[in-house]
């Protein structure tokens, strides 16, 4: 999910988006939401089947390039 869409749902629910890192943006909201502020923590599994953010959140890291 992109920030964009972050901010959108994020100021539905009352919450000031401006200034915070995408993940605490994450966490405020499932707060918001009443689920678990969990984004980011789980590994390999995750039995949040309602959270929006549930694929992103077990998606693998993106590969960081090695410089020579």
């Amino acid at each position: 999910m992109k920030m964009q869409e972050i901010r959108v749902k994020a100021k539905a629910l009352g919450i000031n988006s401006f200034g915070k890192k995408k993940v605490d943006l994450i966490r405020e909201i499932q707060r918001a939401e009443g689920n678990f502020d969990c984004f980011g923590t789980a590994q390999d599994y995750c039995d949040r089947l309602d959270c929006c953010f549930r694929d992103e959140c077990l998606a693998p890291a993106p590969r960081k390039s090695r410089s020579a």
